[in-house]
């Protein structure tokens, strides 16, 4: 292998081995000596197995740290470094940038047009400028709108494979016991579940040309549910992109949020219902210069709470959905929003009752306070955060999960459960869109 350009893909259990699927694998001219991880506990010192690497890597590849890049770039005497993660500030990712380059490789994106497969089957994609502005709830419209206009669909959704790759490949989830068998994480759960409870199957995994041939079996449509604010893993004959005015300014500043604002058909401005004017105005400002073009939905995210009249008066720990908080940066969620307004007495700090893992995340995000992230990547991290959970005095737990964390987790205070749909403003709306532009293929 002297003579190929030997590369090094930064990633973080995603994007990454997506790239390595479709343009390295089987590509002689190259030798991908090692991927680096991030922001996932626990995978880095594990290999991407050689039944997913290809006849070209019997022994597989190595994932490392990140924060080794330096010496591993002089270790392989690496030729390029890939950057294949996503929800990154664009400064961030030309410091990364910086310190490739000051060791004297190149540092490379790989685009849509090299990644993105294509189907047999129209695809519709959700995908979004940052984590958590709604595209799960956009997801679920979407299907139900699609499933008005007689369509059968199946969900594929964007890879969260923190377990055994090899084992991961291809995963199929129909019903909740799908979500055992296949040991899913919080994560996983909080973004299969809702699809699951409306009919919808699920798949997802490591191999995404693999997952697409099986899915368009049974599918008149496939809808790709993305994640972070990666781009679709499949060519779109609709790009549906959501932005937040609660981070008005971040559709332009991270990566590749930005590309996804871009290259959108429809952008949904949801949150409309909670959000101030002047973040309202600034998205559109930032639609009006970036993608004039696009169709723009304005929608709601309405909160729907169990017994929310057992909120008022009491001392409340909030459990908030995990990524929107740390990598996705927000205050705070839906649990948040419910106890406000329904007149809780006081937020708990779930700070100096952490334990474990928990205590790590806190450590990691110091910004989070006031409330509790759901993480939950493995059994420990699960473990951790129902003991956090118990071990904090209050007087009833508010779950603003996507999940019903009660069917992980043994929680012995009284709790209620926030749950939100997207809900459309006006016109147009997603049956309009829907109707429109399925009718035509993307070329």
């Amino acid at each position: 292998m002297a003579d190929k350009i030997r590369v090094l893909i930064m990633g973080a259990a995603g994007r990454d081995f997506h790239n390595f699927n479709t343009c390295f694998r089987d590509n002689p001219q190259y030798e991908v000596v090692a991927f680096t991880a991030t922001q996932i506990p626990d995978i880095s010192g594990k290999k991407y197995p050689r039944e997913l690497a290809g006849k070209l890597y019997p022994k597989g590849i190595p994932i490392y740290d990140e924060r080794e890049l330096e010496q591993l770039i002089d270790k392989y005497k690496v030729h390029q470094v890939i950057f294949a993660y996503s929800d990154v500030p664009h400064d961030v990712v030309m410091h990364k940038a910086s310190r490739v380059l000051a060791k004297g490789a190149d540092f490379r994106f790989i685009g849509p047009d090299a990644t993105m497969v294509t189907s047999t089957k129209p695809v519709v994609s959700v995908c979004a400028v940052r984590t958590g502005c709604g595209k799960s709830q956009t997801s679920r419209a979407v299907v139900r709108a699609l499933q008005a206009l007689g369509k059968k669909v199946v969900a594929i959704r964007h890879p969260m494979p923190y377990g055994d790759l090899a084992a991961q490949a291809v995963q199929r989830f129909a019903t909740l016991a799908d979500l055992k068998k296949h040991k899913c994480t919080i994560e996983e759960m909080e973004e299969y579940e809702p699809h699951i409870a409306k009919g919808v199957i699920v798949y997802a995994g490591v191999d995404y040309e693999a997952i697409l041939r099986q899915a368009e079996k049974e599918a008149d449509v496939i809808l790709w549910d993305g994640g972070n604010n990666d781009f679709p893993f499949f060519k779109s004959n609709l790009e549906i992109v959501v932005v937040d005015p609660h981070r008005a300014g971040h559709e332009l500043a991270y990566h590749p949020g930005e590309t996804n604002l871009r290259r959108a058909d429809v952008i949904i401005i949801n949150k409309i219902d909670t959000a101030d004017l002047d973040g309202i105005e600034e998205v559109r400002a930032s639609i009006r210069e970036a993608n004039p073009k696009a169709v723009v939905i304005d929608a709601a995210s309405p909160l729907f709470v169990e017994n929310y009249g057992a909120i008022h008066g009491k001392r409340v720990l909030v459990v908030e959905d995990g990524p929107t908080l740390t990598h996705g940066e927000m205050d705070y969620g839906a649990g948040v929003m419910a106890a406000m307004k329904y007149g809780a007495a006081e937020l708990v700090d779930p700070k100096p009752y952490a334990v474990g893992k928990l205590v790590e995340t806190f450590t990691q995000y110091p910004e989070v306070e006031g409330l509790l992230p759901a993480m939950g990547y493995g059994g420990q991290q699960v473990k951790d955060l129902e003991k956090t959970i118990n071990n904090t005095p209050c007087d009833l737990v508010v779950i603003g999960t996507p999940i019903d964390l009660r069917r992980v987790c043994k929680i012995k205070h009284p709790t209620v459960r926030v749950m939100y749909e997207l809900q459309e403003i006006g016109s147009p709306d997603l049956a309009d869109v829907l109707g429109r532009f399925l009718k035509p293929r993307r070329k």
